[in-house]
């Protein structure tokens, strides 16, 4: 099978267990080529993975070989990087947000549709292990009729680890931008698309003080929510709860939790490949751990990217994709503005539930 060569374009904190994976898991890429700002990063990049050719984007975006490229720019390069390399007939997958403004994401969509190429997008948790168990669980049966879901992501901010914590207290950033596309990518992929929300967010400290090393002492000025609670209609009926925070000092509050008419799901953390998996049903007294059925339970990115490129030979739809990625922007959004304005919010947009991985995937063998 002749592998798709790939582009990375920012090789900054995440970018390392991208490398790692389409480098040496999935068998149906190739990473070609990384660029970055900083040279010396991209320059690192490449020397830990021989084989990769340093570059600059417009060098990247003009090689007619690579088929893929792989954004992992900060939210504010998600737009005119993803724009760039769609205009160069190349499909683009991108870290979450998608974008960061609704306008962004339908140009890139529209742009994409007329170019003929596919927009993938973060994250692709939602693929592993975990979440895919759960799937198949629901679908199933084994809980019922899905009545209600909750969804917590607590935590003190990331400036205390985080080598360049800024763009995290920008537009963009916050914990609905920043984490929330885990928990509702995970939510959309096993209850289907939101046609409502409401929502209550703030700005809890109007400044941050950097702890980590390099910036150590700095000072942020905090531009976007810091908490934010919301409230999901799904279109099957199903009502839900998220609540994102960087001002929680600690929590004992589960990840998500999926409520049906036959007993409660307990879903593992969407920012993981795996588990646990956890079903309380009526009438039974304890918890039970359910087996995980499904491949990737270690850390799996570039599952998303790897699924695209499968997608492109099958001729199929792939799962992390750009409607999808997109009606969870619309939903990040819809929680700000529901604060703001004070009223629900009804959602333009929709996504079909991303069908279930194949049986059988284990080690990026498609």
């Amino acid at each position: 099978m002749e592998k798709m060569k790939v582009g990375i374009v920012g090789c900054g904190n995440i970018s390392g267990i991208y490398f790692k994976n389409l480098c040496t898991v999935f068998s149906n890429v190739e990473v070609a080529a990384c660029a970055d700002l900083d040279a010396d990063r991209a320059q690192a990049k490449a020397t830990e993975y021989p084989g990769v050719e340093v570059c600059t984007l417009e060098q990247m975006l003009a090689n007619p070989e690579i088929g893929l490229i792989v954004n992992l720019t900060t939210p504010q390069g998600h737009y005119p990087v993803s724009m760039q390399a769609v205009a160069a007939g190349k499909h683009v997958y991108s870290e979450k947000p998608l974008t960061l403004t609704r306008a962004e994401g339908q140009e890139l969509l529209a742009a994409a549709e007329k170019a003929g190429v596919l927009v993938g997008n973060a994250p692709d948790t939602f693929l592993g292990a975990g979440i895919q168990t759960c799937r198949r669980l629901m679908d199933e049966g084994l809980i019922g009729t899905p009545i209600g879901a909750q969804a917590f992501m607590l935590c003190p901010g990331h400036e205390g680890w985080h080598p360049d914590p800024e763009f995290y207290y920008k537009k963009g950033g916050g914990p609905m931008f920043d984490m929330g596309p885990y928990y509702l990518t995970a939510l959309v992929s096993l209850l289907g698309p939101v046609k409502r929300v409401t929502g209550s967010a703030r700005i809890s400290f109007p400044q941050r003080t950097i702890g980590s090393e390099k910036k150590c002492g700095q000072i942020i000025d905090v531009e976007v929510p810091t908490h934010v609670t919301g409230i999901m209609d799904f279109a099957s009926g199903a009502i839900g709860t998220i609540v994102t925070s960087f001002d929680s000092w600690g929590s004992q509050t589960p990840r998500i939790e999926i409520f049906g008419s036959k007993g409660t799901l307990s879903v593992p953390d969407p920012n993981t490949f795996g588990g646990p998996v956890r079903v309380k049903l009526k009438g039974e007294k304890e918890w039970k751990e359910m087996p995980l059925t499904c491949g990737f339970e270690k850390n799996g990115r570039g599952l998303g990217p790897s699924d695209m490129v499968e997608a492109v030979r099958a001729a199929r739809p792939h799962k992390a994709n750009g409607a999808l990625a997109y009606h969870v922007l619309d939903l990040m959004h819809a929680f700000h503005d529901a604060s703001d304005q004070g009223c629900h919010i009804m959602l333009e947009s929709t996504c079909e539930r991303p069908k279930p991985m194949p049986e059988g995937l284990f080690e990026g063998k498609w």
